[in-house]
């Protein structure tokens, strides 16, 4: 019997397993896809290779890529990118790891508190969260971003339209900073140079400006896996978890099983109230079938899978809310075309924002070009000026939004990658949606003017930065910041989990991913939250269940770029 399973191996699940395991629990972590052992030898930068949703190493299946993906069907016209595999999504995200605004947490009373979903609070205060997100940027670590051209031509913009820097980690008023993110800065030879034969780890250290975040990390060449560039967790929580017996005194090494599906949490009624036993899982390889018990079950398997396994477990869900609250923000897309030189294509994906408490965020995007391309083919407004009845907003943009196709795609892209320069526009989902299912497009009114608000905003400081066209997209739903599906709550009315994130329909289990979140932040990325949160819940776990007191107070983190980890990792052959 074990004392903590895992399943998951995402964003939230090697937190909470590095966590546990280094204070001496016996941690099992389960991920249905593959672990990618040798990135070198396994990844390429070959867009295709990685990205295809069907084929790609990149993508949502098993190990075997000869096997098909999982499929899922939805019914409309969106995108989910959701990968499998050690380190989950975060494998391909930019690292960008900003602090959630105060103002979706309990107590918040600022003079801008109404423009919040109140009545989905997360039930706590923000200042008692601040420990543990310092707590994951230190671990990590989250550092401010190596920046370039598209981030000056960002910034001249904002300067242009009066918008202020801001100096602080948490964003409290109208800004624009550089990001804070979970890439290392470039040292030695790394941000120099583009000769392999230079970026050779150590004479090259941290991000070597490669541009190619969205296809997963292996860089610099020959450097430890915990020393790769981007933090994502298998470079990062996953080693640290793998090493804990050499870097925390008592600490024992997590157990961790790759392609082995999740199909069954197991649970027992225990009088008035069931309780959690153990996972059934599945090898994708062989079709075994295991079981094993376990003191306190972790669910991580994201926004979509955690709902999944607990509705396949056929766990208790009385108040309806499994799934309920399934929010993303509502994400939309602007591209500038200029004369000059925007590096678009150069350096870490992501590595500045404008934050807008209360409507949502702008984070300029730096993209390869086929990943370029299918951003401009992708929206709820058709094809850009080809219809007659006013179909697609108008703004500050030219002409109507709307995707870009044929001859005006191939002439702008034409123009050249690195002349372009796109704002991703994440707005804040005011009202948790009614389902898991976004394709009705229930948002609320607020949601809707919270990304019209920010979406002009973001052609504004475009255009102030010089670019001579502007597009607007207006994307149909691309769901990447998925969250709350398994919301924590100050109420058992319209949540799942308690203050603890525990279950409060089945004890001893906890949820550690994005779909724990309460609310979607303010618009804020949400892997940071997770993260913390997951810490949080870690800690609490060890309270609760295992006798154990609390650390983020009394301890210090250790940096998963450790050089214990590193020769730990090194004496296992990882």
């Amino acid at each position: 019997m074990r004392d903590v399973i895992v399943i998951g191996a995402g964003g939230g699940g090697p937190v909470v397993a590095a966590e546990l395991a280094g204070r001496g629990l016996d941690v099992l972590l389960l991920e249905g896809g593959p672990r990618h052992a040798d990135p070198r030898s396994q990844w390429s930068h070959a867009e295709n290779d990685a990205n295809n949703p069907n084929t790609g190493f990149l993508r949502f299946g098993p190990e075997d890529r000869r096997k098909p993906s999982w499929f899922r069907e939805w019914a409309g016209n969106m995108f989910v990118w959701e990968l499998s595999g050690v380190g989950g999504t975060t494998q391909h995200y930019f690292g960008n790891c900003p602090r959630p605004f105060p103002g979706v947490f309990q107590g918040y009373s600022g003079p801008d508190a109404a423009a919040y979903d109140r009545a989905h609070e997360f039930p706590f205060p923000y200042e008692e969260f601040v420990p543990y997100l310092e707590w994951v940027e230190e671990t990590l670590p989250v550092q401010t971003a190596a920046m370039g051209t598209k981030e000056s031509i960002s910034f001249r913009g904002c300067e242009a339209v009066g918008l202020p820097v801001q100096t602080t980690r948490t964003s409290y008023r109208d800004s624009f900073r550089p990001q804070q993110n979970a890439i290392l800065q470039p040292g030695g030879n790394a941000g120099r140079t583009d000769r392999e034969d230079l970026l050779t780890y150590p004479a090259a250290t941290g991000c070597t400006f490669c541009g190619h975040c969205f296809q997963g990390c292996y860089q610099p060449v020959r450097a430890p896996r915990n020393q790769f560039a981007k933090r994502s967790t298998d470079n990062s929580y996953v080693p640290l978890g793998l090493a804990a017996d050499a870097v925390r005194p008592g600490g024992r090494p997590v157990h961790l099983l790759a392609d082995s599906f999740v199909t069954t949490i197991n649970w027992e009624q225990r009088g008035d109230q069931a309780v959690a036993t153990g996972v059934t899982w599945r090898n994708n390889s062989s079709g075994e079938v295991f079981t094993e018990d376990a003191a306190v079950v972790v669910l991580s398997g994201g926004a979509s899978g955690s709902p999944r396994v607990w509705f396949n477990s056929g766990l208790p869900n009385p108040n309806d809310w499994v799934g309920r609250g399934h929010t993303d923000h509502y994400l939309d897309w602007v591209v500038g075309v200029f004369d000059e030189y925007t590096g678009n294509s150069k350096g870490a994906n992501s590595s500045a924002r404008m934050d807008f408490p209360g409507h949502g965020c702008i984070e300029p995007v730096g993209l390869t070009p086929a990943i370029q391309a299918f951003s401009m083919n992708l929206s709820d407004s058709g094809v850009r000026g080809v219809y007659d009845n006013g179909r697609g907003p108008t703004g500050p943009w030219d002409g109507r939004a709307g995707r870009l196709v044929g001859q005006e795609l191939m002439d702008l892209l034409g123009t050249g990658i690195d002349n372009l320069l796109n704002f991703l526009i994440p707005a804040d989902e005011n009202g948790a949606p009614a389902k898991i299912d976004v394709v009705g497009r229930r948002r609320s009114a607020a949601t809707h003017a919270n990304r019209e608000w920010v979406a002009t905003r973001g052609a504004e400081i475009m255009r102030a930065a010089g670019a001579r066209t502007v597009y607007r997209m207006d994307w149909a739903p691309l769901l990447l910041h998925v969250q709350s599906s398994m919301r924590m709550g100050t109420s058992p009315h319209d949540s799942v989990l308690d203050v603890n994130a525990e279950s409060r329909w089945v004890k001893r289990l906890f949820i550690a991913d994005n779909s724990a979140l309460a609310n979607s932040l303010g618009g804020p990325n949400p892997t940071l939250s997770t993260q913390a949160l997951a810490t949080r819940t870690a800690e609490r776990i060890f309270r609760i269940y295992f006798g154990g007191d609390s650390w983020v107070d009394k301890e210090s983190p250790i940096p998963s770029t450790d050089k214990r980890i590193s020769a730990r990792l090194a004496e296992l052959g990882l």
